[in-house]
């Protein structure tokens, strides 16, 4: 919030420091914590060993020597606009705001950008985020929510900090787990599809658990039943002989069959507040990604071993120069030529650097696949391409349930759907006992921002590297660490400023007093204005790191500071209108920094709960 006068300051420090022939180097500012005022510090000590390591200290000890140009620094600047005062205090030079006017600030800070508070500067960069991919012929489960939620939530997190964003979903739309739905859907189930977005993708995930449970060994089988599942597997690998050759029949059934799987999950998506940019397919790629291979095999990336009966393969760890072992041998084409996933993402990262220009590839991809990402990047960086070393795996855990771990084989899966609904359901009962005065055609939309608010909050507000078992008791408590808590932070704040305005006949919106804060702040007050000051640079570390969860953890921590201030502190019924003015446009700030934490989490608060 005080970036130009900092700026100033550092310019000022910058000529002294060049004047007096000292190595200068970029400066590492920190935040005082608040002791009666807020302040930045700096230190000079590694101006001073930087100047030291270059032999021009004079021999004065290094601590000594970064004291002596703190002090300096200090009588150079005199005093500075928008701060009280500065001190040196060894090697640090501390400058420190007036109390209210921080205050004033922060609070205005908010109001002069609104939904964009926190928002950073343009970054020059272009970011690729891939996630929402499941694989078609199967339905949307509560593991692909979180593979979603953490990738929307990254894209709007680099997008909000400056990052030109683009959105991308590369789903599985062909292999075997395709073809075998495809099989079994032509022998069993064709014309039976029932009506219904949603019921006709679970549909297609049924049918591939019964498939596979007919595909399988199972003790006990007589030799009927063994010649009977090997008479189907025949059946299924001649169908997807038929695909790969570019069947007309077989390729119109499975357009049919995937458009079917897409459109669940476009409905998903718009229930996420997902919007894809770009839609990669892996069926676009295969032929792509031969052409690729033979571009390896000319520069001497990849060996071809397929005259002696092997495959195409990449030496990783040798063509890197590498002593240990780290990637291994990559096979990128099989003996019988046809393609790998590895191969695949090659062709599209070409395509992303080559058509879409991205500078920033960022894969929300499962822990598992870590080895096969590391893999992929180290090529790249072996092809030649410099976004490699900006390519990055955000993996994350899995999701499993308090039984054990899912599986669409076996049938063992938590549907997003099912539980979305029954979110809503259960929010509706809830509001019906502590809210029955609820307009009834209120209900539907506030339960389905919280219901979602809940879920989507119970998959971000983990670290994205650990496991999730996912329990729907638990992710609908409404109590503790969840979603429906901060959002009522919001309904809070929200019900203050209307019955201002109610009382003062206003119309709901930005009509709020002018204030000062012209008056000794209390804790919860200062807590508050920190926190709500704290925002920018976290969205900035957060879109740094690739880590939602900060965003997260932030949101919770403003809103239990919030539910504090509501508790301790009269807003309308303090005595002093400068007062009163000065918290209720501090309601307001919080109100507005939750709403765009949150908005970052893609959880939207009611007004009303």
């Amino acid at each position: 919030m005080f970036e130009i006068e900092q700026k100033t300051i550092e310019e000022k420090i910058k000529k002294f420091v060049i004047r007096n022939d000292i190595p200068y180097i970029d400066l590492k500012w920190s935040t005082i914590p608040f002791n009666g005022e807020w302040g930045i510090s700096v230190s000079f000590f590694q101006i001073a060993a930087n100047e030291a390591k270059l032999g021009r200290n004079k021999g004065i000890p290094v601590s000594q020597r970064a004291a002596e140009i703190s002090k300096q620094v200090k009588e150079y600047l005199g005093s500075v606009p928008s701060f009280s005062h500065i001190e040196s205090v060894n090697a640090y030079l501390n400058l420190y705001y007036s109390t209210s006017d921080y205050a004033a600030r922060v609070v205005n800070s908010v109001f002069d950008t609104g939904d964009k508070f926190g928002a950073g500067v343009p970054k020059n960069e272009r970011v690729m985020v891939e996630y929402a991919q499941p694989n078609t012929h199967h339905s949307f489960h509560i593991g692909h929510a979180r593979n979603t939620l953490l990738g929307e939530s990254l894209a709007r997190i680099v997008q909000f900090a400056g990052f030109d964003t683009i959105r991308a979903s590369y789903p599985g739309d062909i292999g075997l787990g395709v073809i075998t739905v495809l099989w079994a859907y032509n022998k069993f189930y064709r014309g039976k599809e029932p009506e219904g977005i949603h019921e006709r993708g679970q549909w297609l995930a049924n049918i591939y658990t019964e498939a596979s449970r007919l595909l399988e060994p199972r003790d006990g089988e007589t030799p009927q039943e063994k010649n009977q599942r090997e008479l189907y597997d025949s059946e299924r690998r001649e169908m997807y002989r038929r695909w790969d050759a570019g069947d007309p029949e077989v390729r119109n059934l499975w357009s049919m069959t995937r458009e079917w799987s897409l459109e669940e999950l476009r409905d998903i998506l718009r229930i996420l507040g997902t919007k894809i940019d770009v839609w990669f397919f892996e069926s676009e790629v295969d032929e792509p990604s031969k052409a690729i291979v033979d571009e390896l095999i000319a520069r001497d990336i990849a060996t071809d071993e397929r005259k002696s009966g092997g495959a195409v393969i990449v030496k990783i760890d040798e063509k890197l120069g590498l002593k240990k072992e780290k990637y291994r041998t990559n096979v990128i084409l099989r003996s019988d030529g046809t393609t790998l996933y590895l191969t695949k993402d090659l062709a599209l990262a070409k395509e992303k650097f080559e058509k879409y220009h991205v500078d920033r590839s960022i894969y929300v991809i499962d822990v598992r696949q870590s080895l096969h990402m590391q893999q992929t990047f180290a090529i790249l960086r072996l092809w030649g391409f410099p976004q490699a070393d900006k390519c990055y795996h955000l993996a994350y855990g899995y999701v499993s349930l308090p039984e054990g771990a899912m599986s669409a084989r076996r049938g063992r899966v938590v549907l997003f759907k099912e539980v979305y609904n029954e979110a809503i359901q259960r929010v509706l009962k809830v509001i019906v006992e502590k809210n029955p005065n609820m307009p009834q055609d209120e209900r539907e939309g506030v339960a389905q921002k919280i219901g979602l608010g809940a879920l989507t909050y119970s998959m971000l507000s983990v670290d994205n590297n650990k496991d999730i078992i996912f329990d729907i008791d638990e992710a609908l408590n409404f109590e503790g660490r969840t979603g429906p808590y901060i959002q009522n932070a919001y309904v809070r704040a929200n019900s203050i400023l209307k019955k201002y305005w109610a009382e003062n006949q206003l119309s709901a919106g930005k009509n709020l007093p002018s204030f000062e804060f012209d008056y000794i702040l209390g804790n919860h007050e200062i807590e508050l204005i920190e926190q709500i000051a704290r925002f920018p640079g976290l969205v900035q570390q957060a879109a740094r790191e690739y880590r939602p969860m900060i965003i997260a953890a932030y949101v919770y921590d403003l809103a239990n500071c919030f539910h504090s201030f509501y508790h301790a502190v009269p807003v309308l019924q303090t005595d002093q209108n400068s007062i009163r003015n000065a918290r209720l446009n501090l309601v307001a700030a919080a109100k507005q920094t939750i709403a765009n934490a949150l908005a970052l989490l893609g959880i939207t608060a009611p007004e009303v709960m």
